[in-house]
Formats: structure tokens, sequence, C-alpha cells
């Protein structure tokens, strides 16, 4: 993702996972953030002062009477200055305090004045017993009937105090992506978009199989986009090396062509858009149930080879006229004319065709370029750029 020229304003309160606090910042600044950090004094004896400062590149406000501060006011500066807000962790005083409108150190008074107007993500993390307190539980109410924030669900797990339980704060990929939806526009609101990824994987006998080097980057990216834009999101995927950074995403797994056309076909009719992108085997072997053992003198192997179901043919034909399906295409010769002619044969309302010509291009890589066709003539070509720039062109060409 991209947070290129974004303010990103980041309270810590006094938890223990405060010390996950500096992997944030370091790769909100990597994607392209300014960031700026202000603490309760509690936070400061799970992280340093010079640690955050470090990290983020700019003075810490941590006091509200501090000599050192910037502004004499620097709790209504800071919000001026931010595009958003995250809050992490967010103790189970803090979340009362904030809902309560109880502004009494440098972290709530700057959440008392940036919370009417700017967009805020919180991350509560605490004991589970403190977590399921009537309290806590009344202050996050009360803060989710804001439409500006956004409280996210502690994970479940091992907590500081040795139990299992829910209270763990989110890792840091999953606040960055928070921040990110945080400032996205909410485009696709009310939609539901069913996104499939990766490849499939075709078992030969019970050790061996057949697949491609689809990685899931392009499906999983687009899958973050629509997140981001507010659709609802499933996300079928086969075989992938990519990471899902959003817990709210409905993910399935599969494995070979048969169960992902199952599992399409089976959610397609409570979704308005489908995005194929997935690696899909066209052929696959009857597999052996024991594995296939070389014999002495054996110089081939003949695997015959049956058609797999067709899933964006199977979704053309029961497409309703309230839903839209876009397909994938990666050719290798005649490339427009065979989109072209996919897009026809398959009743896709739009097609993204990939090519492997251009270097950077294509599977395992981590940028992309797209020619996307639509069945009403329309074309758009999208140079060279990150997997998610190309997601947010794709969306933005065709949603």
């Amino acid at each position: 993702m991209t947070l290129s020229n974004k303010k990103i304003l980041v309270g810590i309160s006094g938890g223990i996972a405060a010390y996950k606090i500096p992997e944030l910042i370091r790769n909100l600044r990597k994607a392209g953030a300014e960031v700026r950090v202000t603490t309760t004094r509690h936070a400061l004896e799970f992280v340093t002062e010079l640690t955050l400062q470090t990290v983020s590149g700019a003075r810490v406000y941590s006091d509200v009477f501090a000599a050192i501060n910037e502004h004499a006011t620097e709790h209504i500066s800071l919000p001026d200055w931010c595009d958003a807000m995250i809050v992490a962790p967010a103790t189970a005083n803090v979340l009362g305090k904030m809902a309560a409108g109880i502004a009494d150190d440098a972290l709530t008074t700057t959440f008392a004045s940036c919370a009417a107007r700017k967009p805020i993500v919180v991350a509560p993390a605490m004991n589970d017993k403190m977590w399921e307190n009537p309290a806590t539980q009344k202050a996050v109410a009360e803060l989710r009937r804001w439409p500006n924030i956004r409280v996210l669900e502690p994970a479940e797990g091992e907590l500081a105090c040795g139990v299992v339980g829910k209270g763990r704060m989110p890792e840091a990929d999953i606040l960055q992506e928070a921040v990110a939806a945080a400032l996205t526009t909410k485009t696709m609101s009310g939609r539901r978009v069913l996104i499939t990824a990766g490849g499939t994987t075709e078992p030969i006998d019970p050790v061996r199989c057949i697949s491609n080097h689809s990685t899931g980057k392009m499906g999983f990216a687009l899958a973050h986009e629509c997140a981001r834009r507010g659709a609802e999101v499933t996300l079928i995927a086969g075989a992938v090396t990519a990471q899902l950074h959003n817990p709210e995403i409905h993910r399935i797994d599969v494995g070979t062509a048969r169960e992902m056309h199952r599992a399409c076909m089976d959610a397609w009719p409570t979704h308005d858009t489908a995005i194929l992108c997935a690696a899909v085997a066209d052929f696959a072997p009857e597999a052996a149930e024991q594995k296939i053992k070389k014999q002495p003198g054996q110089t081939e192997l003949l695997l015959p080879l049956h058609i797999t179901p067709d899933i964006a043919r199977s979704m053309g034909e029961t497409k309703r006229a309230d839903q839209r399906l876009i397909g994938f295409a990666l050719e290798t010769n005649h490339e427009e004319a065979n989109a072209l002619r996919k897009m026809e044969n398959k009743h896709l309302d739009a097609i993204v065709l990939n090519s492997l010509r251009e270097a950077g291009a294509g599977f395992g890589h981590d940028t992309n370029c797209v020619t996307v066709l639509t069945a009403d003539g329309r074309s758009a070509s999208l140079p060279l750029a990150s997997k998610a720039e190309i997601a947010s062109g794709i969306l933005d060409t065709l949603i």
C-alpha cells in the first residue's frame, strides 16, 4: 500500500503492546507517510521516548506542559497537522477516557481535539478480563457510534499474563492496513465483491501436484483495495504466498480447480461483483492413490489430463443483470485478440490483460502492468506500478 504524503498521528497508551509500535511507525514511513507521536506518561514505561523520536524522526509529545513542546497548544496543532490518527495500544483506561471526553494528558487532550474532525483508528489491547469488563465494552460501543472512528477487534492468543484469550493488539501490518482504509474514500460502500487469487494445485499422487507460478499478490491487492473502499469482500484463495492484512475480509482457502469452482458458484449468488484473478489450471490428472514410483529402465511417464471446470464461463452463464463479472487473462501471443475472445465467450463485463513481455510484470513480482478491456469497447492501459497501485487503477476504471 502507499501512504505517500499522508500525515499520521500515532497515539500510544501504557500497555505492554506499546513495544510493537516502533515497527508500525517504521512501516508507515516506509509507505511514504510522515509520522508524529503522542503518548501518555505510562506508555514511556514500555517504549522509550528516544526510540519513538528516532523511528519517527520527530519530537514526541508526551507532556501537555513540557517546555520543549513545539507549540504551546500541541494538542491542537497536531490534530490540525494530521490526516488521520491511530491510538495503539488503547488500554481500558484510555478507552474509558476517550469515550467519556476526559482529557487529562497529552494523548487524551490530543484525541479530544482530533475526535470530531479526522479519521481515527483505535486498537484496544489488554487482558481478556479487562476487555470483557462491561465498562470497557460500553466505552467501545460509544466510540463505535462515531462515524469517523473505527475500533478494531483485539486478536486472540497468548496474553502478557500468560493466559490465552481475546485482548492482543493486532500486528503492525493489520494496523497499517486499517490506517490506509481510514484514509480511503468509501466509494464501494454497500458492494459485495467476490475475488479469486492464487494458483490451483492439481494432485498427481499423494506427494506431487501440477500447479503454476502464481503468488496471489494481484488478487490480494484487489481484495485489500476493495475493502479499503468500503466493500464487503470474499476472497477465495488457492496456493498463495501473499499475506492478508485485513481480518474483516472473508477468506476461503481451496486447493484444486474443482474446489475453487464449487466455492465460487456457492458464493456468486450473494455478491454483486466478481473479479476472477486466480490462475486456475485448465487441465488436471486423475490422482493416483499411492505415490507413483519410477521403475528401472523407465524413460517417461504419460499422464492423461482432463479439462477442469470453467469458473468464468459458469459464472458468466448464471450472471444476473445486476451483477458484474471481471476476468483476468495472461496471454503469450495475440494477447489482445485472445483476451477479447475470452471476454465474449465467457460473458464477462470486462477483462484485465496481463503480459509477460515487460520486465517486472506477471507472476511473483510486486509490480505489474495491465490493459483493461471492457465489453462496451473501452480500453485503458495501466503502466508498470506496484500491484497495490494497479489494483487501485483497475477499480478506478471499472467500478
